[in-house]
């Protein structure tokens, strides 16, 4: 049970004791402040009765005690832990006995002010010698100290046994509460972005027949706020982490990719992530000016790692542009155009006089998924040098127009179910035909002006081929999108990109094929997904097993997925939003709307989205026709 409040966050088991096991504990940038919080009442440590999520940032433990006064087996004490993310827990004893309780109550704490990274690779240390400090602990070691002060303070602090001692007499249906604080020596409490003013995603809901879809989209925004940070250079600028526990740092791609997702949230969050990357952009001269800087992503079985630094350059003016659709400023938008105009500078040197945009390795292989990111950001990044009188839109297009043609003719292995496209071509014009979820990114064509959504590298046939292969049960497993074909040689149903469901992906999908009027296997991924978020209690995580769904089975936890995870949290943004096929133009005060015809989920409401930066609420009947419900003044609904 993770709760998230960057940089605070805090890692708990479901029977509510930190025993300092594994990841246990609160941590604070990084580091655990505290490992070991183990609560005695009455000598005994409480039976467990429930563990809950109070939200994204902290989490209820309810246990129960039965005292010797009792006389019989009910319990006649209840405790309360309510933790929280922000380094703090209130521990509350609740007593339903006929009489007065003499009730001691004893804490033990310690910690080994460890790095995160140390823990997960299996180098936490043991627990630091403690010293009174205050109304509580405090341990110290060369690269910095913690305390635990707590209130009201003990009746008696052990150092030596890091133990902190209260007693307390409870009346009948008394009550007494403890609050614990744990912090690094000369910090304050931490300040979450998502809960100041500095929040930049409004507060949607959703409504509709299925019950599920409130509970996701209220989880996903809580999620999205949970993980936001600030660039310490410029704190004004707001981004969002990757994922806990393991990503707190930054990751380029995963941050744009889940700002773009959340556009129909507002375009705070798209300007701050742009903002703080465009400062991120190796200087010239050489090869790589304009490029954003990111970590190699393992790829699968059949394709050395990938290069998030490409994707990201790629996405960079791909958000810039959309941003602009649903209602970036002009001058928010002009500023970060350089930045856009670099990264479409890097595309035109990259791919030089061929046609592909190459593998950054040498004799890498060309990338399916890669040409699509690039197609992608040369025709939206065309309308977007237009849009401000900047030349270079004329040479993107033509490119685009060729890198189209070739694709079609290089990219596509014909077979008599009706082919499929390669994942990637190597140097020697060899054809990598493994089936996976990358290609979901041909899908992902990008939004153009006047609510028209860009052409794809496939032609509509064979959009229709692959929309038939992502729907079939070999990549379907029924719980969404696996990362590679079962029928594949490699598959393993937990491989990060050999088997398992990625959210992220399956959300592309889900969008890509509605947009492209494939409403049946759209709807099979998506009722997917959903019926996986209820198993997660609503909180998606970055990936799970691809095992097969049954009528009594559940979905598999990955043991290194994150979650929250930024992308998976957006995921959900993405996919509700996609029913109502929103498509923006501020600019030219338009808003088209081409919702899936099918309803998959029936009727759907959603409000308190942003278009244009004013609130934006649309209704989908069961019927599939949707029904603006709240707009801007003078946006108009375009046909």
């Amino acid at each position: 049970m993770i709760g998230v409040a960057l940089p605070g966050l805090v890692i708990s088991t479901e029977q509510g004791q930190l025993n300092g096991l594994g990841l246990e504990g609160f941590y604070r940038a990084g580091r655990r402040l505290l490992s070991r919080c183990r609560l005695r009442v009455a000598g005994r440590e409480p039976l467990p009765a429930q563990a809950r999520m109070t939200g994204a940032d902290g989490s209820c433990f309810v246990s129960t005690l039965r005292t010797a006064s009792a006389p019989g087996p009910d319990p006649d004490v209840m405790i309360e832990r309510i933790r929280h993310a922000d380094g703090t827990e209130r521990i509350t004893l609740r007593s339903w006995a006929s009489g007065p309780l003499r009730l001691p109550v004893e804490v033990a704490l310690g910690t080994d002010l460890a790095d995160l990274g140390a823990i997960a690779a299996g180098g936490a240390g043991p627990d630091l010698p403690a010293t009174v400090h205050g109304s509580g602990l405090r341990w110290t070691r060369a690269t910095g100290s913690a305390s635990v002060t707590a209130h009201p303070p003990p009746a008696e602090a052990l150092a030596s046994a890091g133990l902190l001692r209260w007693e307390f007499v409870l009346p009948p249906g008394g009550s007494t509460s403890v609050e614990l604080r744990v912090r690094p020596d000369g910090a304050g409490p931490v300040r979450a972005v998502g809960r100041t003013a500095a929040d930049p995603l409004a507060s949607a809901r959703a409504t509709g027949d299925d019950p599920a879809v409130s509970a996701l989209l209220r989880a996903s925004i809580e999620d999205l706020r949970a993980l936001l940070v600030r660039d310490p250079a410029h704190p004004a600028d707001v981004h969002p982490a990757a994922g806990v526990p393991w990503r707190c740092g930054p990751a380029p791609a995963e941050a744009l990719a889940a700002a773009r997702m959340t556009l129909p949230l507002g375009t705070r969050l798209a300007a701050g992530t742009l903002r703080a990357l465009a400062r991120t952009q190796q200087p010239g001269p050489g090869p790589r000016t304009g490029m954003i800087p990111g970590p190699g992503r393992d790829t699968g079985p059949h394709l050395p790692p990938g290069c998030t630094g490409t994707e990201a350059t790629l996405l960079f003016p791909v958000l810039l542009a959309e941003a602009r659709r649903w209602g970036l400023g002009a001058h928010e938008a002009r500023e970060l155009l350089p930045a856009a105009e670099r990264c479409l500078a890097w595309l035109r040197t990259i791919v030089g006089d061929g046609t592909y945009v190459p593998d950054p390795h040498p004799q890498g292989p060309v990338r399916c998924e890669i040409q699509a990111h690039a197609h992608r950001a040369a025709l939206l990044g065309a309308e977007l040098l237009d849009d401000f009188g900047r030349p270079g839109g004329d040479w993107l297009r033509q490119w685009a127009q060729r890198l189209r043609t070739a694709f079609r003719r290089d990219f596509w292995i014909d077979d008599p179910a009706g082919g499929r496209p390669a994942a990637a071509r190597t140097p020697d014009g060899h054809l990598v035909p493994h089936l996976s979820a990358a290609a979901v990114h041909l899908l992902d064509t990008g939004l153009l002006g006047g609510g028209t959504v860009a052409p794809g590298l496939l032609d509509p046939v064979r959009t229709g081929r692959l929309a038939r292969l992502l729907g079939n049960p070999v990549m379907d497993s029924g719980w969404g999108l696996r990362g590679l074909a079962a029928t594949e040689a490699g598959y393993n149903p937990f491989g990060h990109r050999a088997g398992a469901v990625h959210v992220h992906e399956t959300a592309i999908a889900v969008a890509g094929l509605a947009a492209a009027g494939h409403d049946k296997e759209a709807g099979s991924l998506l009722r997917g997904v959903l019926a996986a978020a209820d198993a997660f209690g609503h909180r998606l995580p970055e990936m799970f097993a691809g095992e097969q769904r049954t009528d009594t089975s559940a979905p598999l936890p990955h043991p290194a997925a994150c979650r929250p995870a930024a992308t998976a949290a957006a995921a959900g943004v993405l996919m509700l939003t996609a029913l109502a096929g929103i498509r923006p133009d501020a600019p030219a005060g338009t808003v088209t709307l081409r919702p899936v015809r099918s309803a998959p989920l029936g009727e759907l409401g959603l409000t308190g989205l942003r278009v244009a930066r004013e609130p934006f609420s649309v209704r989908v009947s069961r019927l599939g026709l949707a029904m603006v419900e709240e707009a801007a003044d003078g946006l108009r609904l375009g046909a």
